[in-house]
Formats: structure tokens, C-alpha cells, sequence
């Protein structure tokens, strides 16, 4: 097999120049190197390499599934009954279900107005609808606001609740919960749910709600996600990158082979009755939307994803919110892991190659192994073997692979193509928080439960506040300079360079890019001013 050989970059002992410290450490290096280290690095290439197929043979089968998706034409109004809700003079608006709205809000200054304004124009008879804001804001300022925002919905006639609780716990989780006991939502057979910064299409409920009045053993619509600041700067467009891959593939495969997928917490239809028997909204991790999702699974539900009804929300747009959010959706998902594993494993509802589906793909593949072993191969293993001769590197595992795994991933957003290169710099900087918080949640670390919620920005991104979004912020050492990163660049760096002195290979330029990209994001030169 052709190998990418670094045997040719020492060749011999590391040269001692002179006496000293540097030249002790020299020796102890190639003293250790080749009896210890070497063969500890074999092992991690060995384990990376392996990790990596099982991730490609992933992208591979969620590809076929969507290619014969698309072939078959196996839309979802062919899998699943659906006919249009439709006036009935007799039974006057009782035709139409009871559905419960609800807003979960924190602080939310700068997109409340917008998201209740949506909510508010939903194309659904009022008196069969109520909408729910729950405002767990702790700035009273903010609370007056939103809650004058209700009272003027309410005058004009719409069914809207302002609720407050005396205390955040179990935060998102504990309020949806906590809305879920008055009184009128116990007359409502389905809840639609919808993050502060999401605005849905006044059809929304109408190309929605008639599949789970028709399929009874559905509980779950899920729409996709689009972004009205996609375009705003390079750091959003290259988020769009991996969540249109996640919306296009995973959760249309998901939906089409098992009738399963995470539910994404917003923009999303749960029948009531499976809620319940569920168990309902649990805050014992950060991802209470999929540990919900997962329970109702494993009780026997369906799940539906309509990729073609399209709910508009917002980025992060501020890299310090980016990687508060990566950490929850990242370190969630493990803890939940840990968690449940046993449990899916012993189930009895659900089929073994469900639970197969559930526990590898689901779990372990696409939340785990992706990202702990991006961080290890490409940013740590690979770059070792520059220093350690005796490990080689496979082409098929160090080029091949992670550029066809590239390339699946990338045409998911036709658009933004030609920004792969920077979206793989990008992501492989983003796999360091990434896997540390995967490990933080298997370990249970005490990071495990942080929720801090996503900043959102509305207005200031249509410009009528653009002197405040362009305003640069204070500069604070531990807000903009990144040590961790900074590490991560200088170790990259140091390969890139040896390698490029003494290698007879071009992998120095990988690293050096590589290390730039560490160092941009390191120094805070991404995500620290909004453009107007």
C-alpha cells in the first residue's frame, strides 16, 4: 500500500549542538522515541484510522439512503396520510385541534417582539390556539417589555399567555415543563414549540398538524431550519456548511428509515399524548429536546421530518456564543449517552436494528467518534508522525478518506462550495472545544450540565442599530485571546515547520494553514465584531 513515509525526515540521532538543556532533551527524545513513543503513536493511528472508516462508511450509507430517497420519490405525504384540515359548517372551528404554542425566553431584548409577532400571525382559528411566552428573563426591564409585547397581542384578539417562573431550574427544560401544567394547556392536544429567535410562516400549523391528526402513531414534526444571517460573515457561512448537511442528510435519513431522529428543540410539532407517556420534559442534561425524543422513541413513536416546511432563525454570530453553543450540543448529546445506553439496549418495544441504529449511528458515530477522533487525527496523530519517523501514514487514511468525507459534506450546501477549504480549517479548530466537551460528558465532568444560552442579535443584524453591532468590545485577555487554541497552533506550527525543513513531503502545508487557523481564532480575530 502507498504510504505518505516520514522515515526519511531524521536521518539519524537529533543533532546535539553543543551542551545544555536543549541538547539533553534532544537526546532523551531520541533515546525514547523509538522504544516508547513510536509505539504508542502506531496504536492511536491504528485506532484514528479505524474511527475514521467507520465515520466515512457512516457518510456513505446516509448518502445512498438520500439518493434512493430522492429516486423513489418517497416524499412524505406517500409514507404518511395528510389531507388538508377543512372547514365544517356544522362543527364550526371544533374540526381544528387544540394546539399550545410555546415561546421560551431568557433575556431575549433584542428578537421577543419578532418571535411573538410570528407566533401571533400563525394562520389558525384563535379560539383553537393559545400561545404560551414563557419569560424566565432575570432583567426586569426585559420582563416589562415582553410581557406590555403580550398584552398588546392579547388586545387585538389572540389567545396569548405571558408566564413567569420564581426560579430557572432545569432551565429551557424546567420551563417548558412548568408551562405544560396550567390549566389551558391540559385542553390541548398538540404543543408547537419555537426558540426565541425562530419565525415561522403563518402556514406553518397547516402543513403540519394534518399529519399527526391522520397518523396516530406519529408524535413528532420536525421542520428544517434556515438562516436569515447566513450570509453575514465567514463564520456563518461556514455554520450553515454543517447544518445543512445535518438537516439535508441526517435528519431526512433518520426520518426515512427508522421514523427517528433528534428532535432540534424548536420548530417542531409534539403530539401532547406522547410527551406524557414519554415522561415528559426531563433537565438531567443539556439536550433536554433529544433525551425527549429518545425516550418517546423507545415507547414505540414515529417521528416525521419535513425537510420542505422551513422555519427562518438565527446564527450565532459572535464566535463566543458559537462555542457556548457547540458545547452544550456537543457535551449533551454524550452525557445522554452515558445515561441511556443500557436502557435502549434492553428496550423491548423497538426493533434490534432500530436500537442498532439509536446506539452506533445516532450515538456513538455521529456524536461521539466525530467529534473526539477529528480533534485526535488531523490536529494531534497525524502531525506527530513529522516528529516520529518510525510511524507512517497510510494515503488511503491521511488523504483519500477525509477528503471524500470532505466532499459529502460540503455538497450539502451547493453555495458555499468554494469555501471548503476554509470550512475544514474551521471545523478541525472547532473539534478541539468539541471533544473536550464529548469528554466532559462521558466523564460527567463538572462542565457537564452548563447551559449558557445562545446570544441572539434580531434587529442589529438588519442594521438599525449597525453603530452598536459595529462597535468593537473591550479587550479582555480572557474573552479574546485563546490559550488553548494558541497551544494547539504552536505545536501545529512546529510540525509544519520541521517538516518542512527536513521532510521530503508536502504535508507541511496542511500544518502550517492548519496552525494559522488555530492562531486567527486563538488572537479572537473571528466572531468578536458583528458586521452591519
Amino acid at each position: 500500500m502507498e504510504q505518505l513515509s516520514t522515515s526519511a525526515l531524521f536521518p539519524g540521532a537529533f543533532p546535539t549542538a553543543g551542551d545544555g538543556i536543549p541538547a539533553l532533551l534532544l537526546f532523551v527524545w531520541d533515546v525514547v522515541r523509538a522504544p516508547l513513543i513510536a509505539p504508542l503513536l502506531r496504536v492511536i493511528m491504528v485506532i484514528c484510522s479505524a474511527l475514521s472508516i467507520m465515520q466515512f462508511v457512516e457518510r456513505i450509507y446516509m448518502g445512498v439512503v438520500i439518493v434512493a430517497v430522492k429516486l423513489l420519490r418517497r416524499t412524505p405525504e406517500k409514507r404518511y396520510k395528510w389531507e388538508p384540515i377543512k372547514d365544517d359548517s356544522e362543527l364550526g372551528n371544533s374540526v381544528y385541534p387544540m394546539v399550545l404554542i410555546q415561546i421560551p425566553m431568557f433575556n431575549e431584548k433584542e428578537v421577543y417582539q419578532m418571535s411573538i409577532r410570528a407566533a401571533c400571525g400563525l394562520s389558525w382559528p384563535s379560539d383553537r390556539m393559545v400561545i404560551q411566552v414563557l419569560d424566565d428573563s432575570t432583567i426586569p426591564a426585559i420582563k416589562n417589555m415582553v410581557e406590555l409585547e403580550c398584552k398588546k397581542w392579547a388586545s387585538k384578539g389572540i389567545n396569548i399567555k405571558y408566564e413567569v417562573r420564581d426560579n430557572r431550574t432545569g432551565y429551557k427544560a424546567g420551563a417548558l415543563k412548568e408551562g405544560m401544567k396550567r390549566s389551558y394547556a391540559k385542553d390541548c392536544d398538540y404543543v408547537v414549540i419555537f426558540d426565541a429567535d425562530f419565525q415561522p410562516e403563518s402556514d406553518f400549523l397547516h402543513r403540519s398538524i394534518p399529519f399527526l391528526v391522520h397518523n396516530p402513531q406519529l408524535a413528532l414534526i420536525q421542520a428544517r431550519w434556515i438562516f436569515v444571517n447566513s450570509d453575514e460573515c465567514m463564520m456563518t457561512r461556514l455554520q450553515e456548511m454543517s447544518l445543512d448537511y445535518h438537516f439535508t442528510v441526517e435528519q431526512e435519513v433518520g426520518s426515512s428509515t427508522h421514523a427517528f431522529f433528534g428532535f432540534n428543540g424548536t420548530a417542531g410539532v409534539w403530539r401532547i399524548a406522547a410527551i406524557n407517556e414519554a415522561g415528559g420534559w426531563k433537565d438531567r442534561t443539556t439536550v433536554e429536546d433529544m433525551d425527549l425524543a429518545v425516550r418517546a422513541s423507545l415507547k414505540g413513536w414515529k417521528f416525521l421530518y419535513l425537510g420542505d416546511l422551513q422555519v427562518k432563525n438565527e446564527l450565532p454570530s459572535t464566535f463566543k456564543a458559537f462555542r457556548f453553543q457547540q458545547h452544550r450540543w456537543s457535551c449533551g448529546p454524550a452525557n445522554l449517552f452515558r445515561k441511556m445506553v443500557l436502557e435502549i439496549a434492553k428496550n423491548k418495544k423497538v426493533t434490534l436494528w432500530k436500537k442498532v441504529y439509536v446506539i452506533y449511528s445516532f450515538f456513538f458515530v455521529r456524536k461521539i467518534i466525530a467529534h473526539i477522533n477529528n480533534f485526535l487525527f488531523f490536529c494531534i496523530a497525524l502531525p506527530a508522525t513529522v516528529v516520529v519517523p518510525e510511524v507512517a501514514i497510510p494515503r488511503w487514511g491521511g488523504v483519500y478518506i477525509p477528503t471524500a468525507t470532505t466532499i459529502i459534506n460540503a455538497i450539502g450546501t451547493p453555495k458555499s462550495f468554494h469555501l471548503t477549504i476554509f470550512w475544514i480549517m474551521f471545523e478541525n479548530v472547532m473539534s478541539l472545544h468539541r471533544a473536550k466537551a464529548t469528554l466532559i460528558g462521558l466523564l460527567e465532568g463538572s462542565r457537564a450540565n452548563e447551559w449558557v444560552v445562545t446570544e441572539k442579535l434580531g434587529d442589529i443584524l438588519k442594521g438599525k442599530t449597525a453603530s452598536k453591532a459595529t462597535k468593537k468590545p473591550m479587550f479582555r485577555i480572557g474573552e479574546r485571546i485563546h490559550i488553548t487554541e494558541l497551544g494547539v497552533g504552536a505545536y501545529l506550527f512546529f510540525c509544519g515547520c520541521y517538516n518542512m525543513l527536513y521532510g521530503e513531503n508536502y504535508f507541511f502545508v496542511f500544518l502550517l494553514v492548519q496552525a494559522i487557523s488555530f492562531f486567527i481564532v486563538g488572537f479572537g480575530y473571528v466572531g468578536t465584531i458583528v458586521p452591519s
